[in-house]
């Protein structure tokens, strides 16, 4: 049983639903359906398609009520959406509610670099939210969406914790003090998430663990495993989860990451091509061990376990989801 609050599959209408199913039954996905790149109706389009695909393939249901999400079902995978950037919104703040009709539970404002609603992690100059950023922060509290912080600036993710009246998350994104990379949240970022009753979901991508070689897969829930026990110490178990980042459509991401200098720098590139955890490795399916055995084997119980793979976020959602 996972809460998998960020996973990828490849953004466009031919994209296999059925990949998803590689995570166990009672299960919850976040699947992300937009970026920068993306308009209202690129987004619209993508989750109609998905939600068809899923209803059609049996395996699945859409997330519609909070029970439908932290209540697992032995027989499903709980399903619902997520937005990378708030530019899909069109700069219409309405459009938050339409999306929340449609699965989305949780959007970043910013994706990387600067845009009307904040300042993203490769920008050199960190201005913040923008007051337009803050009324959507505003607005993703009145619907009962999380305010996510992942791809966000410093200063964005502070002004989002001070701006929020409800939790904050940072869906999949690691610690800069384990590991220096610009994708990775400072110490006061996720102290400032923790007070507002937040989680900071870990994620599994080989460049923002510093184990990103082919062979290094061992190393990847290793490195998993280190940040879950920093994140552990630095703000308390309870404010700490899991969202592997994993891309279904690795290698056509890849190629996108090298076509898209403006939206992916150095930073992206400069350790060869992107190697994730698929959901295999992380559950212990094949010859590596999994993160639970290499969690259990560092001292965590069986109940903080519980509450990093699906627990923390399950308690959250309930104090920011609308029914």
């Amino acid at each position: 049983m996972l809460w998998e609050q960020h996973c990828c599959l490849p953004l466009l209408p031919s994209a296999d639903i059925a990949e998803l199913a590689r995570y166990p039954f009672g299960s919850y996905l976040s699947v992300n359906v937009g970026y920068s790149p993306h308009s209202t109706r690129d987004s619209v389009e993508l989750i109609d398609q998905f939600r068809r695909d899923a209803l059609a393939d049996g395996r699945f249901r859409l997330v519609e009520t909070i029970d439908d999400a932290v209540d697992p079902d032995p027989d499903s995978i709980a399903l619902a959406f997520d937005l990378e950037d708030s530019g899909p919104l069109g700069g219409e703040l309405d459009n938050v509610k339409m999306f929340y009709d449609l699965g989305v539970r949780s959007l970043l404002p910013s994706y990387n670099y600067a845009n009307a609603a904040g300042c993203g992690c490769l920008d050199s100059v960190d201005t913040g939210l923008t007051g337009y950023g803050r009324d959507l922060i505003r607005m993703l509290n009145e619907v009962g969406v999380f305010a996510d912080g992942s791809h966000c600036s410093v200063r964005t993710g502070l002004d989002i914790a001070d701006t929020t009246s409800v939790p904050m998350i940072y869906s999949h994104s690691n610690f800069a003090a384990v590991w220096a990379h610009p994708r990775n949240i400072a110490d006061d970022q996720a102290r400032a998430c923790a007070a507002t009753g937040g989680v900071i979901g870990i994620n599994g991508v080989g460049i923002f663990l510093g184990r990103n070689k082919p062979g290094e897969r061992a190393e990847r829930i290793e490195a998993m495993a280190d940040h879950i026990a920093y994140g552990a110490e630095l703000v308390g178990i309870e404010h700490i989860g899991f969202s592997s980042d994993f891309s279904f459509d690795g290698d056509d991401f890849n190629d996108e990451v090298a076509r898209n200098p403006d939206i992916f720098s150095a930073e992206f590139t400069r350790w060869g091509p992107l190697r994730w955890t698929p959901p295999e490795d992380l559950l212990g399916e094949t010859e590596v061990p999994g993160l639970d055995e290499v969690l259990a084997e560092r001292g965590f119980s069986a109940a903080d376990r519980a509450a990093v793979f699906h627990g923390n976020f399950a308690r959250i959602a309930r104090q920011v989801w609308r029914d």
